[in-house]
């Protein structure tokens, strides 16, 4: 296979290219090199091939396609953010750019598409009444609540707080803030493209990824790299709201499998033209847990539960990853606590050693 993987120098592409070549795969990697993510030169294999250059340039869009069968894209703005006057960033860098690749797989015929989406396309997780068992979709959560220290949802007619479930794929899309927003335009481009041109896309919705080459805290990364920079600094991780806020954290190189086995399905021409995919662990666990975990395995101090909040955040949001275990073959292999111990002390990028 000739694969191209769009952001192939961060942190889950990296991972990506990594499991390709272990495939004996032929790589290309297009990344723009950021300075502000990429403080150093990417510690590529030599095997690939790396073009530098932004996606939204068309020109560098087919340079980059040139002999290539399969496209893996990665390459995105994430996270929250620091407020909506991040959002024509994240449209340009998300949705325009996925526009000007799609737009240059159709003029050399490229017809195999894997995406990176996220879970932050539902919104809230699945949610069922707490007296009558029915599922619920709830609304924002009230800041009275909040306030209060009631985290919860509750059924928007009867008040009643909701228990959590595990959402699927067929849950609707709610997408919460400006990043979100730019993930489901670009499943609906990638679904679009897939119609008009006959050709097939999957879209791997990840939920909470972590391990190693993971960035360091900036206002764009994940809670667990945010947790494990405070370690790095001797300080404790100070937990938001109660802790108890379910996830699915998977290891990356769990999901840099699901990516393969995705390209796999699409080149064997076992795919629909557009279908998504949750990619989580098997196990369910806290906010709480993680920054519990890494205290423990990096003998650093113990987390701070803050009580904070913020009105964008989510409270629980649990992959249930049935799906592409049915029809794609894929399980994750590594478990929470061996992921968690091995992350403890793994370097971020941006950070020595």
């Amino acid at each position: 296979m000739r694969l191209l993987v769009t952001g192939g120098a961060g942190f889950i592409g990296s991972h990506i290219v990594d499991a390709a070549l272990a495939r004996g795969w032929s790589v290309r990697v297009l990344d723009s090199l950021d300075p502000g993510l990429h403080p150093g030169p990417p510690a590529l294999d030599p095997r690939v091939e790396l073009l530098t250059g932004d996606l939204t340039d068309p020109d560098t869009a087919d340079r980059a396609l040139e002999g290539i069968d399969t496209v893996c894209h990665q390459a995105a703005k994430v996270g929250l953010g620091i407020s909506f006057a991040d959002a024509p960033d994240y449209i340009r860098n998300n949705d325009y750019a996925t526009a000007v690749l799609l737009a240059a797989m159709e003029r050399q015929g490229i017809p195999r598409l894997v995406l990176a989406s996220s879970m932050v396309v539902y919104g809230e997780g699945a949610y069922t009444d707490s007296e009558t068992g029915v599922a619920v979709r709830p609304g924002p959560r009230a800041e009275a609540d909040l306030r209060t220290g009631i985290y919860d949802p509750r059924n928007p007619v009867s008040g009643a707080i909701l228990h959590p479930a595990m959402v699927t794929e067929d849950a609707p899309l709610d997408p919460r803030n400006v990043y979100a927003a730019s993930k489901v335009s670009q499943e609906h481009l990638a679904a679009a493209w897939a119609r008009s041109t006959g050709g097939a896309a999957i879209a791997l919705r990840y939920h909470n990824v972590y391990g190693p080459r993971m960035p360091r805290d900036t206002p764009y990364a994940g809670v667990a790299s945010l947790f494990r920079s405070a370690l790095a600094r001797g300080k404790a991780p100070r937990v938001f709201e109660d802790g108890a806020q379910r996830r699915s954290f998977i290891h990356v190189r769990d999901v840099a499998t699901a990516n393969i086995v995705a390209a796999e399905t699409l080149s064997a021409g076992g795919a629909a033209a557009f279908r998504a995919y949750n990619v989580g662990a098997s196990e369910v666990h806290t906010i709480g847990d993680v920054a519990t975990a890494l205290s423990i395995f990096s003998a650093g101090p113990a987390p701070i539960v803050t009580g904070e909040y913020r009105l964008g955040d989510v409270r629980h949001i649990t992959a249930s990853s049935e799906r592409i275990k049915a029809e794609l073959g894929w399980e994750p292999t590594i478990g929470f606590e061996s992921g968690m111990r091995e992350f403890a002390t793994a370097p971020l990028r941006g950070e020595p050693g």
